[in-house]
């Protein structure tokens, strides 16, 4: 298989969805708890990247073997399976090759931290795989852009911070005889959830963006998402209403001093984000404005990470 073609199979442009919660919550974790364990982020980037990359193809092979409809510039130009005429065992290679990478280097990590992080890694492996395997597909449901936005936008972001903080008491698992205990700093988890809303919700409006540009084709090939099920205009308006929260929940995370006063600067992109909202509402195509959700996400999570990340590194050095 030509690296090409691997690229376009894993969708390599979209893994963006994935590194930027990572690395927001990495700089979260050196801005508010002041440790960063550089071999837990090694790892986790590469078990991550190969999972991602894994579900991805996953995802185009099962579009590829259960499509009704195999035309139309949705399927034949964005199916790498197709449009390079890849077999079905180098497919099958590369997805294996990817699945076993992830989980070496999870439970290297597993290793490394505690049985939280394997006990989550576990229902993130399951819960991506059956976003588009089994016999109902997550993918195919109203409740894949609510699946996406969770475990891409929270779980990723957490996880990530957790890496580095494991054993500073926000979440203690602790087993006695046959008694289980769970003690959680839910002041924390709060908190890391209010930082996870900007990348649940971009995520999310990812996915429903893509649905909302497929919905034709999704009702010729019975994947009955969350447009289908509500129509076109009520999606759009779903799509409006995620961004304005996303907006509020910035201001929230300021006012109660979990994020830098300086995240204000990250309200200045509402102006470029509500100018392709507007030209999203006018045509919802693939070709010609899915590409402008994507810019969102990157325009408010990485103006995010970045101001998160510069006052990290500020602080890193005052610590020292």
């Amino acid at each position: 298989m030509r690296v090409k073609s691997f690229l376009k199979l894993v969708e390599i442009q979209t893994k963006l969805a994935s590194v930027i919660p990572f690395l927001l919550g990495t700089v979260y974790a050196l801005y508010r708890f002041h440790k960063l364990n550089a071999l837990n982020f090694i790892l986790m980037m590469i078990s991550l990247l190969c999972f991602d990359m894994f579900t991805t193809a996953l995802n185009n092979f099962l579009d590829f073997k259960k499509a009704r409809k195999k035309h139309g510039y949705n399927y034949e130009r964005h199916n790498a399976i197709v449009r390079d005429g890849l077999t079905e065992s180098s497919v099958l290679s590369v997805m294996v090759a990817l699945f076993s990478l992830a989980v070496l280097f999870g439970i290297l990590l597993f290793i490394r931290t505690d049985i939280l992080v394997l006990l989550i890694g576990v229902v993130s492996f399951l819960a991506g795989i059956s976003y588009s395997y089994g016999p109902i597909p997550i993918s195919r449901t109203p409740f894949g852009e609510v699946l996406s936005g969770l475990f891409m936008g929270f779980i990723i972001t957490f996880l990530s911070i957790y890496i580095h903080i494991y054993d500073s008491g926000i979440v203690q698992i602790a087993l006695d005889n046959r008694m289980l205990s769970i003690n959680i700093d839910w002041y924390e988890i709060m908190a890391i959830f209010l930082l996870s809303v900007p990348t649940m919700f971009g995520i999310a409006n990812i996915m429903l963006a893509n649905n909302i540009c497929d919905i034709e084709d999704d009702i010729e090939n019975r994947r009955y998402t969350l447009p289908v099920h509500i129509g076109r205009e009520k999606a759009l308006m779903v799509y409006s209403y995620l961004y304005y929260a996303i907006y509020i929940d910035i201001l929230l995370m300021v006012f109660c001093k979990l994020t830098p006063v300086a995240s204000l600067l990250v309200l200045l992109t509402f102006v470029p984000v509500r100018k392709n909202i507007k030209e999203f509402f006018k045509l919802q195509t693939k070709k010609d404005t899915f590409g402008l959700t994507v810019n969102n996400f990157v325009l408010i999570c990485a103006s995010m990470t970045v101001v998160v990340g510069v006052f990290a590194a500020i602080g890193s050095i005052a610590w020292r």
